[in-house]
């Protein structure tokens, strides 16, 4: 079932993307996103530098609640504006110099083949039906 704001180019059916994805995955966003997409330890919780520990992947997270282009744009980017407040502290960098926008996309659906549960699923579509379409 595709949500409003999902995007084809991350289309977690697509096996042959969601392969290449977890090998990028793995190469470039385990380190701190973890190897089962669980995410730093005591994510919500601020570091000592203000910073918050890199969130889960998996349903156990937020990640889902987004739509793909916000995700996209964020992996690309980093988290900057539009997608966090000016100055906004933070790790994740960007990766338009490292990745192409295929391997983010590819990336994305390897993160999106994970979430798989009816509740994940219908809240998803709920929440990103304002979400415009590609």
């Amino acid at each position: 079932m595709r949500a409003p704001g999902d995007d084809p180019r991350a289309d977690p059916r697509d096996t042959a993307k969601v392969s290449a994805g977890g090998e990028i995955y793995a190469q470039q966003c385990a380190a701190c996103h973890g190897a089962k997409l669980e995410g730093q330890p005591n994510w919500r919780a601020r570091l000592p530098s203000g910073r918050l520990p890199a969130p889960p992947h998996d349903e156990s997270g937020h990640t889902w609640h987004h739509p793909d282009s916000v995700l996209f744009g964020i992996t690309k980017r980093g988290l900057v504006p539009p997608y966090a407040p000016p100055d906004y502290p933070s790790d994740m960098p960007g990766f338009g110099g490292k990745l192409s926008d295929d391997e983010i996309w590819a990336v994305l659906a390897y993160i999106k083949s994970h979430w798989a549960s009816r509740d994940v699923l219908d809240a998803r579509a709920e929440m990103t039906g304002n979400a415009k379409r590609p």
